[in-house]
């Protein structure tokens, strides 16, 4: 069954279940029609961004790697294998299909350590009683422990970081496809997919400690899920990002700071653009989707004009913050599902000359946490915020947030309208619509 044949079938047998109206029932089926099909193809593997769905399907549109010939497709078990497809065939359009689980630390963090790092000579060497807050360790040597941890880090950086080119089709075969500890780096490349795969959140081996961020110092990781820097037309669809066996509540605490393992699960940096995320699952996780990484007016430059990225069916759950952070960006986020838990930050995060769209989604905020958190702003720039319902009310964001937290007011009207949009469901129709059509294993 076709991918929009089923998102007719299973959103109407689970509006039915959650009593949804008759007139989310028959949006619900008209946007499944009215999708363009994941063009014309039985074949998962071969199936394209339709028409219309989002900024992905601007100009070119997004076919990844579905044109490959046969000795251009790859089924792939392993980390080695996986890499070895990325690295094979020139560059001709390839289809890699994930079966399985793929581990990329499957013998551990030990693997990755320089000879003689040792992280409790790490923690009393730069211990804030003996070596203070007020200087970093970028000048240490590389024979010191700072310097070792740096060649450590590096040999885990060459081993879970996998480069993506260009007309590449990643997809996860059946309901148990993924890969563990892995960073898909979608570099400088057009016209990529990846779908129907569960990402466990790289787990930083070997983090820094930062005497001189904030007033306690703290430590930093590195490491996202995916990364797209520089590229165009990317679709990633039916995914699953999670931290899985690390979550940062299980993290320990060294310097009196949590020893954070983890950076995003998603960032969009460095001049992409024409992005779409449709019906992933983004859960337990900090700091999750980045766009556009720096405020500064080198990176700016790049930036600007660029940065398109359309979300749509997407379900976050017990995030924290950055859901996604914008700078310079038009970005349009409709028919997504926030579900949120106590140590909630906020959603939406207004940056730098960023231009969001936040219309038709439906949040689900934990008793005591305000609707006001959902916006959070970090720089002066209009948003639109419209037909966005709060524990199934509709709520003007906009003016609840200016009204709770007046000391960050926010303008109204980012200044463009989004015209790359499927069918669009009334807000209240979204939670069990996406609830039971996002993440990895729902694809038919």
């Amino acid at each position: 069954m076709s991918t929009q044949r089923w998102h007719g079938h299973a959103t109407a047998r689970v509006a039915a279940l959650a009593g949804c109206t008759a007139l989310a029932l028959s949006l619900t089926a008209a946007g499944a029609e009215a999708r363009p099909g994941h063009h014309h193809s039985t074949d998962l593997a071969r199936q394209t961004l339709p028409a219309k769905d989002g900024w992905a399907s601007q100009g070119t549109g997004t076919t990844g790697g579905a044109a490959a010939d046969a000795a251009h497709v790859y089924t792939v078990t392993t980390w080695a294998e996986f890499k070895a497809a990325l690295a094979a065939g020139g560059d001709a359009p390839r289809i890699i299909k994930v079966k399985g689980t793929i581990d990329a630390v499957s013998e551990g963090c030990d693997a990755f350590a320089a000879p003689g790092y040792d992280f409790d000579a790490y923690l009393k060497t730069y211990a804030p009683e003996t070596w203070g807050l007020d200087t970093d360790l970028s000048a240490e040597p590389d024979d010191s422990p700072e310097g070792l941890r740096r060649a450590s880090a590096a040999r885990q950086d060459q081993s879970i970081k996998a480069n993506v080119p260009a007309d590449t089709t990643i997809i996860g075969i059946g309901k148990n496809a993924g890969l563990k500890g892995a960073s898909l780096q979608i570099k400088g490349v057009d016209n990529v997919i990846v779908r129907n795969l569960t990402f466990e959140s790289p787990v930083d081996c070997f983090p820094q400690w930062d005497p001189t961020d904030g007033d306690r110092g703290n430590w930093n990781s590195e490491y996202d899920s995916a990364v797209v820097y520089g590229s165009t037309h990317v679709w990633l669809d039916h995914n699953t990002f999670t931290d899985g066996e690390h979550p940062d509540s299980a993290a320990p605490t060294y310097f009196g700071m949590l020893y954070q393992q983890h950076d995003g699960q998603l960032d969009v940096v460095k001049g992409a653009d024409y992005v779409t995320a449709s019906w992933n699952v983004f859960t337990e996780h900090d700091k999750t989707i980045l766009i556009g990484n720096s405020d500064s007016e080198s990176t700016a430059v790049g930036d600007r004009g660029h940065l398109k990225v359309t979300f749509h069916h997407n379900l976050f759950e017990n995030l924290v913050e950055r859901a996604p952070r914008v700078r310079f960006g038009q970005v349009d986020v409709y028919n997504n599902h926030f579900v949120a838990s106590d140590d909630y930050a906020y959603s939406f995060g207004v940056g730098k000359e960023s231009a969001l769209v936040a219309e038709h989604n439906a949040f689900t905020l934990p008793a005591g946490v305000s609707a006001a958190k959902v916006l959070k702003k970090w720089s002066e720039a209009p948003v639109t915020a419209a037909h966005n319902q709060v524990n199934g009310r509709t709520v003007d964001l906009i003016a609840v947030h200016n009204a709770e937290i007046p000391g960050e007011t926010l303008q109204r009207g980012s200044g463009w309208t989004p015209t790359l949009r499927t069918t669009v469901l009334p807000a209240k129709a979204v939670p069990a619509v996406v609830d039971h059509g996002a993440g990895a294993g729902r694809l038919r």
